[in-house]
């Protein structure tokens, strides 16, 4: 898609190439300003993005924040992206700012601001849309308030020196996946959302240059932030991932580099699935994209009540957790479970963690092999930082329809205790 405008461009040196390539895009107006009178610019234009061309802004950073700050008040919240070119090891100065190296070409800039500007269209897309289901008197999902990172996972790829610590730095402040092979990582994301890659060293140049290069012809992964570590890539075409970042530095500072990166796409992610949730009319969930309780429930007794009227199979089956298993796990488990259904199933989370599946025209011998494929998935895929061995494993409890069976019968079948075990 063109971009989107108005853009302000800070620069105290010229920046007539930049520019010209975001108005080429198809931005307008595209405004360039000095770092003493961006504050003034942002404020008056209101600008959908905004570029800092220029390294170092520290001066004047905090005049420029409170500016974005009053915009974004102004505009009920409305993602506003902020692109920084920032030198290696440098801090960011603007709170979110989307890093990008001090020497990154002006394609490159453009291209990841078009990255950015595409979760800004989700978003007004999102309000649109939930403006619309409100004044029909439907109840509209609501966007959850906290820090998208609380949800966000990423997949740490690498078996050199630096992986150890890479791998700790991560999931001290995200959710983790460690992949010691690039079969094992590829393996993770056909399976699992993951809002980052970050490259460790372990590898050689043509492995982890053939590994970038199935990212970028994948339309699913084309927006993924994706770090790797200086000098571990060979002659890969950065232009082909935009949102790919080379760094350096301490564990530490390279997570740090990140994560602005990370928030962005956890965040597109967040609203994707509230958009699903409004099209289907509050009843999917927006944080695990299954069924809510309510929506499982009328489903679940128009289910039993043509099942017995045809004639028809109908199995359900429960999927609990003995051991405890934190919140972001909870939810990315019920997302895998959304992914794996048939489409004539449906699935909700129920309040204590499990998870419901109904498994229409379905027997129960049918339905324990199709439940227990679930539960292999989830128990070889899934990771919780809440276990003692990190991999969690289901207990699936299952229960078929009797002619004598109401839906509260029926439910609590399948909660009681015996349970199968996930192989």
């Amino acid at each position: 898609m063109s971009l989107q405008g108005p853009v302000v461009v800070v620069a105290d040196q010229s920046a007539s190439d930049l520019v010209g390539a975001i108005t080429a895009a198809g931005a307008f107006p595209v405004v360039e300003a000095s770092r003493a009178d961006a504050a003034a610019a942002i404020g008056k234009i209101e600008p959908a993005a905004v570029v800092l061309a220029d390294p170092d802004i520290s001066p004047l950073g905090r005049k420029i924040t409170d500016a974005l700050g009053k915009v974004a008040t102004r505009s009920h919240g409305l993602y506003l992206p902020v692109l920084a070119r920032m030198a290696p090891g440098a801090k960011p100065v603007i709170p979110d700012a989307l890093p990008i190296a001090a020497d990154a070409s002006v394609d490159r800039i453009v291209a990841r601001l078009g990255c950015a500007l595409r979760v800004r269209t989700l978003d007004a897309t999102r309000r649109r849309r939930a403006e619309t289901l409100a004044a029909q008197g439907t109840e509209v999902p609501e966007l959850a308030d906290t820090d998208p990172l609380d949800d966000a996972t990423v997949l740490v790829l690498g078996r050199g020196r630096s992986y150890p610590e890479l791998s700790i730095a991560v999931g001290e402040r995200l959710g983790l996946i460690g992949a010691l092979s690039v079969e094992t990582a590829a393996r993770y994301l056909n399976a699992r959302d993951v809002d980052g890659v970050l490259v460790s060293d372990g590898f050689g140049p043509r492995i982890v240059d053939a590994f970038l290069q199935v990212l970028a012809e994948n339309a699913r992964f084309r927006d993924l932030p994706v770090a790797v570590l200086a000098g571990t890539a060979g002659a890969i075409d950065h232009g082909t991932l935009p949102n790919m970042e080379m760094v350096a530095g301490t564990p530490a500072d390279v997570v740090t580099r990140v994560l602005p990166l990370v928030r962005q796409h956890a965040y597109a992610g967040r609203l994707q699935r509230l958009l699903a949730a409004i099209e289907a009319k509050g009843m999917i969930d927006a944080e695990t994209s299954l069924f809510t309780v309510a929506a499982f429930l009328r489903d679940l007794r128009r289910a039993v009540s043509e099942a017995a009227e045809y004639g028809s199979g109908l199995s359900i089956a429960r999927f609990s957790f003995a051991a405890p298993i934190d919140r972001r796990t909870s939810f990315d488990a019920a997302r895998l479970v959304s992914r794996l259904v048939r489409s004539i199933d449906f699935a909700c989370r129920a309040v204590d963690g499990s998870i419901l599946v109904v498994f229409s025209a379905t027997s129960l011998r049918s339905a324990h092999v199709v439940a227990r494929r679930i539960g292999s998935v989830l128990k070889h895929t899934m990771l919780s930082s809440a276990t003692k061995d990190r991999r969690i494993d289901p207990l699936i409890t299952l229960a078929t329809l009797k002619a004598s069976d109401t839906v509260e019968s029926l439910l609590a079948r399948v909660n009681e205790t015996s349970a199968v075990a996930a192989e």
